[in-house]
C-alpha cells in the first residue's frame, strides 16, 4: 500500500476488535492528565468554578493509569477466561520480563533528575506482584481489592506509628513512598477484575459507570466528613507522602514544618525502649489510622482517596468505552496516544527534563497545551506509518524473549 493511502486504511482499521478502542482512549486521557499534573498550573477544585476543574488531573490520572494496567494484564492473560494452568509458567516469565524492562525505563527517567514522581518503577513492580492473582476469580479479586482499599491504609499508618516511622530503601519504595504498593495493588486488582468482566460490552460498561459514580460519591463523601471534623492527613504525626503527581514527594515528619504550618507537638527523638512510650504517644497510632482512613487528597493513599479516585477512574474508563463507538473518528488521535502509553509517558518526561534542566521545575499551562497537541500529533503519525510504539516494541520483545522455551 502506498504511503498516501495509509491514513485511510488506519482510520478504517485502527482500534477495531480484538483491540478495545475505549481503553486506548482512557490511557490517552491518563497520559495527558499526568502531563498536566507535572507541569500544569491548577487551582483547588470547586464544583461551581469550571476554571478549577483542571485540578482533577492530580492523583486521579496516575490512578486511572494503574487501573488500566490491571485491565491490560487481564487482556494479556485470557480476557474473560482464566488462563490454563499449563500457560501460567510462560505468563509469569512474560510478566516478569515486562516488569523488569518497565522498571529499568523508570530508573532511567528518574536519573534525569526532574521533580516528577515517576510511576514506571512501581508500574514495573506491579507486573510482578500481580502474578499470584492471575487465576483468581472476579469475586476474589474484588474482595482482595476491597480489603486493601478499606483496611490497607489504616493498617499501614498504624504500623508506621507503632514502629516510629521506620525508613529504608525497601519500605520507602513500596510502603511509604508516593506510590505505596498496598494502595496501588488495590487499583491493579480492581482493574484485573474489570478486564475479566468483558468491559468491551455496552452492558458491562454501563454497570461499571454506575458503580464508579457510587464509589466516587462514597470516597469523596468520606473525605468531606474528615475535613468537616478536622481530621486531615496533613496533621498526621507519621510520615506520609504529599504533593501532586507532578511534585517531589515531601514527608511530613513530627516536629517538621508542614505545608500548612509547623507541628504543635514536641517530638521526642526515639532512642530505644526508654523513650518509646512517649514517642508512641506522640505518634498517636489510632489517630494516625483514622487520618489514613479519611484522607482524600491526591497521593495521600487514604481509603477515601482510593474509593473516590478509584471510582472516578472506573467511571472514566466506562465512559470512554461507551463513547468510543458513536465518537470513534474524532477520538482516534486520543486512542493512538493511548496505544503507546509507555513511549508517550517517557517522551513527555524527557521533554520536561530537556526544558527545565537537571533539578529544575516550572509550570505552564501553555506548555501543557502544546505538549498535549504534540503528543497527539506525533503518536497518531507514528501509529499510522509505523504502528506500535517504540518502547512498547522493546517491552514486548523482552517479554517474548523471557518467556521463550529453549529449543535445545
Amino acid at each position: 500500500m502506498t504511503i498516501a493511502l495509509r491514513p485511510l486504511q488506519w482510520i478504517r482499521e485502527f482500534g477495531r476488535p480484538p483491540r478495545i478502542l475505549g481503553l486506548d482512549i482512557a490511557r490517552g486521557l491518563a497520559i495527558l492528565g499526568m502531563a498536566g499534573a507535572h507541569i500544569g498550573e491548577t487551582e483547588p477544585f470547586q464544583w461551581l468554578d469550571p476554571t478549577t476543574w483542571t485540578d482533577l488531573v492530580h492523583g486521579r490520572s496516575s490512578i486511572l493509569f494503574a487501573v488500566l494496567a490491571g485491565v491490560s494484564i487481564a487482556l494479556m492473560t485470557g480476557r474473560s477466561t482464566l488462563p490454563d494452568r499449563e500457560r501460567i509458567p510462560s505468563i509469569r516469565l512474560n510478566l516478569i520480563g515486562r516488569g523488569a524492562v518497565i522498571f529499568l525505563i523508570g530508573l532511567a527517567l528518574e536519573i534525569l533528575n526532574t521533580p516528577i514522581a515517576v510511576i514506571l518503577t512501581l508500574y514495573g513492580l506491579l507486573y510482578v506482584a500481580v502474578i499470584p492473582f492471575l487465576r483468581w476469580r472476579v469475586w476474589q479479586l474484588l474482595v482482595a481489592s476491597g480489603v486493601l482499599a478499606l483496611a490497607g491504609p489504616a493498617l499501614l499508618a498504624l504500623l508506621g506509628a507503632v514502629t516510629l516511622n521506620p525508613y529504608g530503601a525497601g519500605i520507602g519504595f513500596v510502603l511509604y513512598g508516593t506510590y505505596p504498593i498496598t494502595v496501588w495493588m488495590a487499583f491493579v486488582l480492581g482493574g484485573l477484575a474489570l478486564g475479566r468482566l468483558r468491559i468491551d460490552q455496552v452492558r458491562t460498561a454501563g454497570v461499571a459507570l454506575g458503580v464508579g459514580v457510587l464509589l466516587a460519591a462514597a470516597g469523596y463523601g468520606l473525605g468531606a466528613l474528615g475535613s468537616a471534623t478536622g481530621v486531615t492527613w496533613s496533621s498526621a504525626s507519621f510520615s506520609w507522602s504529599s504533593g501532586s503527581s507532578g511534585a517531589s514527594d515531601m514527608s511530613i515528619l513530627p516536629g517538621e514544618d508542614s505545608a500548612e504550618g509547623s507541628s504543635s507537638e514536641e517530638w521526642v527523638e526515639p532512642s530505644g525502649w526508654d523513650t518509646y512510650p512517649q514517642s508512641l504517644a506522640d505518634a498517636d497510632p489510632l489517630g494516625s489510622a483514622l487520618i489514613a482512613f479519611l484522607s482524600v487528597d491526591p497521593h495521600t493513599g487514604g481509603t477515601a482517596e482510593i474509593l473516590g479516585s478509584g471510582g472516578f477512574a472506573l467511571a472514566v474508563i466506562a465512559l470512554c468505552i461507551l463513547l468510543s463507538r458513536p465518537l470513534r473518528w474524532p477520538l482516534l488521535p486520543l486512542g493512538a496516544l493511548g496505544s503507546m502509553p509507555l513511549s508517550a509517558y517517557s517522551g513527555h518526561v524527557l521533554v520536561i527534563a530537556l526544558l527545565s534542566g537537571p533539578g529544575g521545575y516550572f509550570t505552564s499551562n501553555v506548555l501543557w497545551a502544546v505538549m498535549a497537541v504534540g503528543l497527539l500529533v506525533v503518536t497518531t503519525l507514528w501509529s499510522v506509518y509505523v504502528g506500535r510504539g517504540p518502547l512498547e516494541r522493546l517491552v514486548g520483545w523482552s517479554a517474548a524473549k523471557m518467556a521463550a522455551v529453549p529449543t535445545r
